[in-house]
């Protein structure tokens, strides 16, 4: 079995000084040209994004991306696409290494913790993005 150490946390700091940051959730529609949009206004915004994932069936389609930071991009969407709609949580983002049984050890102890994950998906530079209602069971639960 793999063994997964300690996860570290990256980006934006709360008030406790641990590492945090935020899934935005866009929701748009499903058409080409989309992604274009809002990539576009982040990036003009000056915010990098460090993951997205898109899911969507139909006429919809719900884009999470990655940021260290809402407010800029807030801004920027209001600005730029006033009729979406737009939530935001917080998330954690750690490091794994890239082998066999690495997010099934870190799976398996959010499990144990009875900590529910909401979201997940994948950053740059290896790094998986947890969500969850329980974020402090999360955290716990991840070590960090």
């Amino acid at each position: 079995m793999a063994q997964c150490g300690h996860p570290r946390i990256r980006w934006g700091h709360d008030k406790e000084g641990v590492h945090m940051s935020v899934d935005i959730v866009i929701e748009v529609d499903n058409k080409p040209g989309m992604l274009a949009s809002i990539a576009a206004a982040v990036s003009d915004a000056g915010v990098n994004l460090a993951a997205a994932t898109c899911i969507g069936k139909g006429d919809t389609a719900e884009l999470h991306i990655l940021v260290p930071h809402a407010e800029p991009v807030r801004h920027a969407l209001a600005l730029t696409h006033a009729d979406f709609h737009i939530r935001e949580h917080e998330v954690v983002v750690v490091d794994i290494h890239d082998q066999p049984g690495e997010l099934a050890d870190m799976a398996r102890r959010i499990a144990e913790a009875h900590v529910n994950v909401d979201t997940i998906y994948v950053a740059t530079g290896n790094r998986v993005v947890f969500g969850s209602d329980n974020i402090d069971g999360l955290r716990a639960a991840l070590g960090v």
